[in-house]
C-alpha cells in the first residue's frame, strides 16, 4: 500500500495517470493527439513486487499501434521489470517508458492509414514488397538485354 500512496502523491494532478483500481494503473505516454502517444497499464498480482506486475497495452487507446510495436515495448518494459524485481517499480516503469518514448515508437508508422492496412494484411506484410523487387530486377535484366542487343 505504500507504493499506492506514493503513486497517488507523485502523479496527483497528472492527467496522464489513471488509477483504475488500487492495484491497477494506466499511464499515457505522450500528449493526447500525439500520433506516437501510447498507453500502458500496470496491474499488481498479490505477490507483487516479488513477482512481476502485469503490463498490458490492450487499451483501446493503442488500437492504431501495430502489434509488433506493442510487443517490442512490452519486451523492453519486461527487461526493466526483471531488473527491479522485489522493489516497488510502477513509477520506474512509467518513467522508463516516458524517457524512451521515441525509441519505443520508432517503428510505428505515423500515418494511420498505413497502420490500418497493415492490420488487414497481417501475417504476410513482407510478401508484396519482395514480389515487386523481383519484377523490378527482371525488368532491369530485360532492359539490359535490349540495350546489349542494340549495341
Amino acid at each position: 500500500q505504500m507504493e499506492l500512496e506514493a503513486l497517488r502523491s507523485i502523479y496527483e494532478g497528472d492527467l496522464c495517470f489513471r488509477e483504475l483500481s488500487p492495484v491497477s494503473f494506466q499511464y499515457r505516454i505522450g500528449e493526447s493527439g500525439d500520433p506516437k502517444a501510447f498507453l500502458i497499464e500496470v496491474s499488481w498480482p498479490e505477490t507483487y513486487p516479488q513477482t512481476a506486475p502485469v503490463i498490458s497495452m490492450d487499451a483501446f487507446f493503442n488500437n492504431t499501434i501495430s502489434s509488433a510495436v506493442k510487443q517490442s515495448i512490452l519486451d523492453k518494459l519486461m527487461v526493466e521489470v526483471e531488473a527491479n524485481l522485489g522493489t516497488a517499480m510502477t513509477y520506474t516503469l512509467f518513467e522508463y517508458a516516458k524517457d524512451n518514448k521515441e525509441v519505443f515508437m520508432e517503428n510505428q508508422p505515423v500515418n494511420t492509414v498505413t497502420s490500418v492496412s497493415n492490420n488487414i494484411s497481417s501475417g504476410t506484410p513482407d510478401v508484396p514488397p519482395s514480389k515487386k523487387k523481383e519484377k523490378k530486377e527482371q525488368l532491369s535484366k530485360t532492359q539490359k538485354r535490349k540495350l546489349a542487343n542494340k549495341t
